[in-house]
């Protein structure tokens, strides 16, 4: 049920911040469903990672959690202090290198359609940082695309599986 409640809200704020990357949100009003996201998804890995059911399985899901609410709260912060971000999209470098190993072994050890949906999943995110990194430490211009990347991932790696997992509708 925590997967379900962390991805509702990642794929909010990709769709958000894709929104945003294209214009249509401010610079200050942005930084809102990033600091919820980042602090939300930062008590998640907590809960993971300390809970008295913590065991090697959460705590590894707690470390990679933590890529995605430490990303939401660094956009956030450059927000409110008008940073460039170019820490951000070297971050970003570190997380899209992280993010190959792991889709290829949740790949590797799919058993079901929701496995291989998370290392497809992986595999996406793995693309969507490292177009942040072109973006942000690179200064490429490819804002567009990667405005879209974030919205689509929003829906289908966040928003739509994160939504099926509350209702119980995905196991």
């Amino acid at each position: 049920m925590l997967l379900g409640l962390s991805l509702f809200y990642v794929g909010a704020v990709l769709i958000l911040n894709g929104l945003w990357m294209l214009e249509r949100i401010g610079d200050r009003e942005i930084s809102i469903i990033n600091l919820f996201t980042g602090g939300l998804t930062l008590l998640v890995s907590l809960r993971l990672a300390f809970g008295a059911d913590a065991d090697s399985a959460s705590i590894r899901a707690a470390a990679l959690s933590l890529l995605f609410s430490f990303t939401y709260l660094w956009v956030a912060y450059n927000r409110f202090t008008g940073a460039d971000g170019r820490g951000l999209g070297w971050f970003s470098l570190f997380v899209a290198i992280t993010a190959v190993p792991v889709a290829i072994d949740s790949l590797g050890q799919a058993a079901s359609a929701r496995d291989w949906w998370l290392g497809l999943s992986w595999a996406a995110w793995a693309v969507l940082w490292l177009l942040f990194f072109l973006l942000l430490a690179l200064q490429k211009r490819i804002v567009r695309l990667t405005a879209a990347v974030a919205i689509s991932q929003g829906i289908f790696t966040g928003w739509l599986p994160g939504y099926l997992l509350l209702t119980g509708t995905l196991h």
